[in-house]
């Protein structure tokens, strides 16, 4: 069956101008990524590679019966219709599995990184009043106790062990039954909340509705170069917690049928991708600039390894002309850089056999999506002038509100223009250019790290009376985070606070989020209202 939701063409203004949306009031993303493709006894949905290199295989009917009983615990526990569970997992087949039920019982699903430390990870619990969460062993210790501090928890359930306080997953599901009906859900309504950083205050919930599938489709299609083809295999190292991981790779290959391949992979290792990629037969893989630098310093990788890859997605960060060059010259592919974010994902990017790409472009607005660069007053700006990159509403792929925050999503829209954050211009020719970041985010390793966090966590510890962080450039990384902190008094700034500090936030925050550098200063640059003025910490840094 076709499920392709883009016509081919052979230009890229035949493919923009011949798409058109098409959302059903009625829609429900289980059905689409499960249940349409577990008749084919032989389809294969998930690879799962664990830390010993040892494969398990999921049909798409395997993925359907989990699913099903796993509905059917939900809706025992006494879970209804817009209830929440948290998923504290990697790329474990039961996380893709739980989404799928969730999605079934019309229960909201969020995704939450095993990086995050017990802080984090409890701020989203009760922003979000989750009643279950679902975690693995390893992440137990964060969150054994929580309970106590998070007043919607009702149950932890956890993937590969028990515990006295704790249910096992496999346990919970083996005697349920394995057929489940569908809760028919409308299109807006709430699919997952994705937490999302921003520069002030805490992270904000993105609530993601189930048209927002849908809404991923054309432009995924646009970037895979049309995909799917015959035998597509998707991979990617990027945490199924992140939008990248969950919508541009896991959902979207479920969603044509295709098979997902997952990995325990800790940390990237640039040798390894060469070889799961190659063992896998995987033909479109989500890698981002920071991967393929790394897997750029493999020597000769094709004579080692035979790949079937004939499409990357890459974003996050900037490309650039040297990687693209070497991809076509060493992997024999275009790099095709996707731009978006949690809100409003993949609404740029490039196609290859469409239009020339440029290096260190954006790419042009994928089908479906209409993109300009505009000024404060939501007026259209000229090519070459710089402004917003905003995104047009109504969008399938944007997100329906902040969670509890009605104020930054008012803030986040100029009239009907979503606002991505970023500053840039279009060309003459259509394409986008990135600019820098109208607010502070960090970007590094494909990351987008909100300070806040950081300086909050840093301002818990005793020592520290003002701390302000920024990203300074990277040419690895993009940007590694550093921290200037104000001490309280009585403390001295000397290389033993400094690596106290950073192990403090590391208890605290992802490992990605703890600063590489501290410095310790007597004031900061700040506005007459008592705001940091992060912007000329940057320039400093630039300078100095």
């Amino acid at each position: 069956m076709s499920t392709s939701l883009l016509n081919q063409g052979d230009s890229y203004e035949t493919v923009y101008s011949n798409f058109k949306w098409n959302i059903p009031q009625k829609y429900n993303i289980a059905y689409d990524v499960c249940d349409r493709w577990a008749d084919d006894k032989d389809r294969i949905a998930l690879v799962y590679e664990d830390d010993q290199k040892n494969c398990n295989i999921f049909y798409f009917r395997d993925i359907q019966k989990y699913a099903n009983q796993l509905a059917n615990v939900f809706t025992g526990l006494g879970l209804k219709k817009g209830d929440v569970v948290t998923l504290l997992l990697g790329q474990d087949p039961e996380c893709a599995i739980a989404h799928v039920a969730c999605w079934k019982a019309g229960i909201i699903s969020s995704p939450c990184s095993v990086l995050f430390a017990s802080d984090a990870i409890k701020y989203r619990l009760n922003d979000c009043e989750t009643k279950i969460l679902i975690t693995d062993e390893a992440n137990y210790q964060k969150v054994s106790d929580m309970k106590k501090d998070c007043p919607s928890l009702e149950h932890i359930i956890l993937t590969n062990t028990s515990t006295k306080e704790a249910c096992n997953f496999w346990k919970l599901i083996e005697n349920e039954n394995s057929n489940f009906t569908n809760v028919v859900t409308k299109a807006e309504d709430v699919a997952w909340i994705s937490y999302t950083s921003g520069t002030t205050g805490m992270p904000k919930g993105s609530v993601q509705p189930h048209r927002m599938m849908l809404g991923h489709m054309p432009s995924l299609e646009f970037i895979y170069d049309f995909f799917p083809k015959k035998r597509e295999a998707l991979w990617s190292p990027a945490d199924w917690a992140w939008m990248a991981g969950l919508m541009d790779i896991l959902m979207p290959g479920w969603f044509h049928g295709c098979k997902v391949v997952a990995t325990a992979m800790k940390g990237f290792d640039a040798e390894d991708a060469y070889r799961i990629l190659a063992q896998h037969e995987v033909t479109l893989a989500l890698l981002t600039p920071t991967m393929l630098k790394l897997m750029k310093q493999v020597d000769a990788p094709l004579s080692k390894y035979s790949l079937k890859l004939r499409a990357v997605l890459s974003g996050g960060e900037a490309v650039g002309a040297s990687l693209l060059e070497w991809a076509q010259k060493e992997l024999k592919l275009m790099v095709h850089e996707g731009f978006g974010q949690t809100e409003c994902n993949v609404i740029l990017g490039n196609n290859g056999k469409l239009f020339p790409i440029k290096p260190g472009s954006l790419g042009k607005p994928t089908p479906g999506s209409i993109v300009k660069v505009i000024n404060n007053d939501g007026v259209e700006l000229a090519p070459g002038e710089e402004g917003h990159i905003a995104c047009l509403r109504p969008d399938p792929v944007m997100l329906l509100e902040y969670l509890n925050k009605p104020e930054a999503t008012k803030e986040k829209f100029i009239g009907d223009w979503l606002i991505t954050g970023d500053l840039g211009h279009m060309d003459d020719e259509g394409y986008f250019w990135f600019h820098g970041r109208a607010d502070d985010v960090i970007t590094s390793s494909g990351y987008r790290i909100g300070p806040s966090e950081i300086e909050d966590a840093l301002i818990k510890h005793k020592a520290v009376q003002i701390a302000a962080a920024i990203g300074v450039p990277d040419p690895i990384r993009t940007e590694t985070i550093k921290a200037f902190i104000i001490l309280s008094e009585g403390f001295e700034g000397n290389q033993q606070l400094e690596e106290e500090l950073k192990n403090f936030v590391r208890q605290k925050l992802a490992k990605h989020e703890v600063p590489k550098e501290i410095e310790f200063v007597n004031s900061l640059p700040m506005t007459t209202t008592g705001k940091i003025m992060r912007k000329e910490l940057r320039q400093k840094e630039m300078n100095s």
